[in-house]
């Protein structure tokens, strides 16, 4: 049986964990790692950091497995600690600089009083503006958002993918993924199934990043196309739509509008896919509980259940069919079809 107190000392001290790979992370350590152990004043010296401190830093992450530590104050990079370099292809390190960095660290301090006075959303209480304005004001905040979406897209695409392995995909011709950032997942989609075209809505600024989209990284160029607009508005024309971690951020009323969108443009079989972190039944402990709060911190938004979801497309003349779920992995599909 584990002990309450070291259990409820283990949250306590449970920031000081993600502070310290935080910091590796923003100074570059992991990307000056490898496999071979390595002097720690030689890391110091590449990246122009002070021997003494970040040997103790370094050491610190060693103690959470993310480095190893050899004799003569030598590190080397484990295998975990590699999900922290830039270039590993399921990198997390875009990840780490957003919910750790600055402005959503300082989020977190509203909760008490969101909880009070039953308004969410801390971001405008820090900063004074929703936080997809704020990344269009702040260059350096958007552009660690922007980062953050593609760190964390690769493992949430698998999941996706897994979760829809058994549908027909077959039946359709046409994939548009809504608010779906530099199209991995759409591009994945496009990749496993060669007869489908694709198209990817996204925020005109996300966009403008050519090297960052994943069409001609996939070689499905020539059957996906980015278009620039506001789901709010309108949507392009498809046989099915996929929205990953988009639903999420917005209200019940705001998520019934751009559902009743999509509704307008779906083909008339149309299908409607929504990919989030789906909260399980009563009192299973679940990643997406968690990320609920980090939701009422954020915006306006909220982390659902199957059913919930299953309203919101009722709501949006969608008929709800089921709920599709990898082996593994924190996320589920939310599946709706047009009346």
């Amino acid at each position: 049986m584990s002990d309450p107190q070291a259990n409820v000392l283990d949250l306590i001290f449970g920031r000081w964990r993600s502070q310290i790979l935080y910091a590796g992370v923003k100074l570059g350590i992991f990307d000056a790692l490898s496999r071979e152990p390595t002097a720690a004043e030689s890391i110091a010296r590449q990246l122009g950091l002070d021997p003494a401190m970040s040997y103790r830093l370094l050491r610190a992450l060693g103690s959470l497995g993310l480095v190893a530590e050899h004799r003569g104050r030598r590190f080397s990079l484990t295998e975990t600690g590699g999900l922290l370099r830039s270039d590993h292809p399921q990198s997390l390190r875009g990840m780490t600089l957003l919910e750790e960095g600055p402005e959503h660290y300082a989020l977190w301090k509203h909760l008490p009083a969101m909880a009070r006075d039953g308004k969410q959303n801390a971001f405008v209480r820090e900063f004074g503006r929703m936080a997809f304005d704020h990344a269009a004001h702040d260059a350096a905040y958007g552009d660690v958002f922007d980062g953050a979406m593609s760190s964390y897209s690769s493992a949430q695409t698998a999941w996706a993918l897994e979760a829809l392995d058994a549908w027909d995909f077959g039946s359709i011709g046409h994939l548009c993924d809504v608010g779906g950032g530099h199209g991995q997942m759409l591009c994945s989609f496009l990749a496993k199934y060669p007869h489908l075209s694709g198209t990817v809505l996204e925020r005109p600024s996300v966009l403008e990043n050519t090297r960052a989209l994943w069409a001609a990284k996939l070689d499905v160029a020539e059957r996906c196309r980015y278009v620039p607009g506001d789901m709010f508005v309108d949507v392009p024309a498809a046989d099915a739509y996929t929205m990953k971690m988009i639903l999420h951020d917005w209200n019940d009323e705001e998520c019934v509008q751009i559902l009743r969108n999509i509704h307008r443009r779906a083909s008339p079989a149309g299908h409607v896919f929504i990919v989030e972190h789906v909260i399980p039944d009563v009192d299973t402990p679940h990643f997406a509980k968690l990320f609920d709060i980090h939701m009422m911190c954020w915006g306006t938004g909220q982390e659902r259940t199957a059913d919930e979801y299953a309203a919101l497309l009722e709501r949006a003349d969608w008929k709800y069919q089921t709920t599709w779920f990898p082996r593994e992995g924190a996320m589920g599909v939310v599946e709706g079809a047009k009346r």
